[in-house]
């Protein structure tokens, strides 16, 4: 449920509200807009349905929320969300253009492709320490070494880092090296994992799980938002289908269906989603066509030496080609790439 609070509605008329909220064992959530303070309210509605919350002063209006995503929904908060990630901006038109190696698997690489993709105009760096695998025999990642690593690199050009995190278990360790918290598809209802990086209170990367409708990726992302964490970015990286000459099926109308039901930003990983550098470029750029906010791209300046999905990484020079199409794309619809400079832990 939604509660509207009058224009001009003071502290103490506010707290009174959030008072008579917690009194009913009810969770209530503060959003200051420009215009308008509302209050969401979590828990069983049928308990706010008897009380007269009209009636209490300062009170303009009380909705009920049908859709079972209350934080992430555009009811609860109607201006486009913006994430920042360390310096950089991630919506309300900033585009964040993440790039990197699927894994770290050693400085000297690492700087390597971090410096070509940072002179392209990438303000995210990527790069994963802990890799989920669908072998137990396939290359992990490096583990905290990588983080490490990561931090160093990340610092060195400028670059807020992500990473992804696998387990409630190793949030802890990597909030100390990364800028932002990646959830994996895999792991896109580890609920427990969920609720970890909620109380994290670092950004978090939301991969959209390889079956997951948009409304299980937003009821996911609710699980953040009602632990804390207003900060959730959403990842579109393909779903499963029947189709079979691609890795996965990009769904693009995930962005502008999203955009409708939701505030939070949303970027497009076409990396993931197709699993072919020659359909890249094409995806990448019809993802920011379609409004996305932001591009995830696998990049790699050893592809076939990669430990990790190097069939699909895009080489430093086809990247900073893609680049410079991508940056007159968002010029031609009035939106900005920011220039990543660094982050702190």
């Amino acid at each position: 449920m939604i509660i509207v609070l009058k224009p001009g509605s003071g502290e103490a008329e506010i707290e009174h509200v959030l008072e008579r909220i917690s009194a009913m064992g009810l969770q209530a959530h503060l959003s200051r807009g420009e215009h308008r303070t509302i209050i969401g309210v979590i828990g069983e509605e049928d308990r706010l349905r008897v009380a007269p919350l009209s009636a209490i002063p300062g009170v303009e209006q009380v909705l009920p929320i049908l859709k079972p995503f209350k934080l992430a929904s555009r009811e609860f908060h109607r201006e486009n969300s913006v994430v920042n990630v360390a310096s950089v901006a991630i919506g309300g038109g900033a585009l964040a253009m993440i790039a990197g190696p699927c894994a770290v698997e050693g400085e000297e690489l690492l700087v390597e492709i971090a410096s070509q993709i940072r002179a392209a105009g990438a303000n995210i760096l990527r790069g994963g320490a802990f890799k989920p695998r669908t072998s137990p025999y396939s290359f992990q990642g490096l583990g905290e070494d990588g983080l490490k690593i990561l931090r160093a690199v990340g610092d060195r050009f400028q670059l807020p880092v992500v990473t992804e995190v696998m387990d409630p278990r190793q949030v802890e360790l990597v909030v100390r090296y990364a800028d932002m918290l990646q959830i994996g598809a895999r792991n896109m209802q580890n609920f427990n994992l969920l609720n970890e990086v909620g109380q994290a209170r670092k950004p978090v990367l939301l991969k959209r799980g390889m079956s997951a409708t948009v409304k299980d990726l937003l009821m996911s992302a609710e699980y953040v938002l009602a632990s804390g964490n207003p900060s959730v970015v959403l990842c579109e990286r393909g779903v499963r289908s029947f189709e079979d000459s691609t890795r996965n099926m990009l769904d693009l109308s995930c962005v502008p269906n999203v955009q409708g039901q939701s505030h939070l930003p949303i970027i497009v990983d076409p990396s993931h989603a197709t699993g072919r550098p020659d359909l890249i470029p094409a995806m990448a750029r019809a993802a920011v066509a379609a409004g996305a906010d932001g591009v995830h791209v696998e990049v790699h300046s050893r592809p076939e030496h990669a430990l990790s999905d190097g069939a699909q990484a895009l080489l430093p020079n086809q990247y900073a080609e893609l680049m410079t199409q991508l940056k007159r794309l968002a010029e031609l619809m009035g939106r900005t790439i920011a220039a990543g400079r660094g982050g702190c832990v």
